[in-house]
């Protein structure tokens, strides 16, 4: 009985060494492709292998799963940046969601200049109520009109990200 459970074990990790080593072959060549398109990385540095549109993050994964949260990486446009110091910014996931995007430990900013830009995120997704302190202190950070900010009466359910690496795509102009 043991004999058979090793060579069973055995057998699995062949298996498993020898899947990775032809999806690492896949991965490198789409690397290679983004990689071109970079213009910046900030935070941790990451391979971008495996992309899920923004739009497409909601779909991708069971409304369960991001509940509790999701690890990928997630291409998207800015919307907004924090205009006091880069701290978190916006992105487009699709619909009317937006996605409120944070990064890991507070450990980098983003150029405030970057909205209508394309990034890549590698981090955790997933769904938070914000409450309304929170949610007046972002509208303040986005330049936001004191009225608009005064209309923010209830807390929101948001779907956020926490980043642990950003690449900045090359402009297209």
């Amino acid at each position: 009985m043991l004999y058979i459970l090793r060579a069973v074990t055995l057998s699995c990790f062949a298996f498993l060494l020898f899947s990775c080593g032809q999806e690492v072959e896949t991965m490198t060549e789409e690397v290679e492709e983004v990689k071109e398109e970079v213009a910046g990385t900030f935070g941790a540095d990451f391979q971008a292998s495996k992309v899920i549109p923004a739009a497409e993050l909601l779909s991708s994964y069971s409304a369960e799963a991001i509940a509790d949260t999701v690890m990928t990486t997630v291409r998207g446009t800015v919307d907004e940046v924090c205009q006091a110091k880069g701290c978190w910014m916006t992105i487009a996931a699709g619909g009317e969601e937006e996605m409120m995007v944070k990064f890991k430990d507070y450990g980098f900013f983003m150029p405030k200049d970057i909205s209508g830009r394309e990034v890549i995120m590698n981090g955790m997704a997933f769904y938070e109520v914000t409450p309304v302190d929170e949610l007046r202190h972002y509208a303040e950070d986005a330049g936001k009109p004191q009225e608009e900010i005064d209309k923010i009466t209830e807390p929101k359910r948001e779907l956020k990200f926490l980043a642990d690496g950003v690449q900045l795509l090359e402009d297209e102009l």
